[in-house]
């Protein structure tokens, strides 16, 4: 598929850009696509979805997407999902460039993170958050992590949004955008499409939503 960049938004967010890295569904479901046991909360029996349509372009896309130097903020489930697997994986690229970021864990939990280079984040996210954003680093990247991925949305904090739209229906699970998020206008600044029908969108917040009569 031809592929379609807005030229008015550069790539390069700066210092600490924000970035929401987030695998859905047509019906806009983020949980579980790893593999079955990712997140099998509430019931939920369809984890793995994502996996049968990965192919190299895909792979190029996450390739990409880690090249550059970042930063990562995780919920605490998340981190324990990718600490129990990124580490053991040697020279594979994505688990050279998680093991090398700075990962920065939401959690109140007293356990120590064993993950190098992990650090948490015990207080207020919101406000923390936004002292990453304004010190001098990398762009941050937020992968997976539903629950804390709500609460950044409602305190409007992502700057972009990398969004796979994969072709499945699931008609039930945790979304990206779930009730209560505060309604924002998002401008399409890149997409192209994989062989296996999966759609590689970025976003970029464009403010409130505009209305007005047909």
């Amino acid at each position: 598929m031809q592929g379609y960049r807005h030229s008015g938004y550069p790539r390069d967010l700066g210092l600490y850009g924000f970035i929401a890295i987030t695998q859905v569904t047509l019906d806009g479901v983020m949980q579980s696509p790893g593999g079955p046991e990712e997140d099998p909360r509430n019931g939920f029996t369809h984890g793995g979805w994502a996996m049968p349509l990965l192919d190299d372009a895909l792979s190029q896309a996450i390739g990409e997407t880690i090249a550059g130097e970042f930063d990562m903020l995780l919920g605490r489930r998340t981190y324990e999902i990718f600490a129990a697997y990124w580490p053991n994986e040697g020279d594979n690229p994505i688990a050279k460039a998680f093991n090398k970021a700075t990962k920065y864990v939401v959690t109140r939990s007293p356990d120590q993170l064993d993950w190098e280079n992990s650090q948490q984040i015990g207080g207020d996210v919101v406000d923390e958050v936004r002292r990453l954003k304004a010190s001098d680093g990398p762009a941050l990247h937020i992968w997976g992590s539903s629950e804390l991925l709500q609460t950044l949305i409602a305190a409007e904090l992502i700057d972009e949004y990398h969004i796979w739209v994969f072709p499945l229906v699931l008609g039930e699970g945790k979304r990206l955008f779930e009730n209560g998020v505060p309604p924002r206008g998002l401008a399409l600044v890149e997409t192209r499409g994989t062989p296996k029908g999966v759609l590689i969108n970025t976003y970029r917040s464009t403010g409130p939503v505009k209305t007005r009569w047909f």
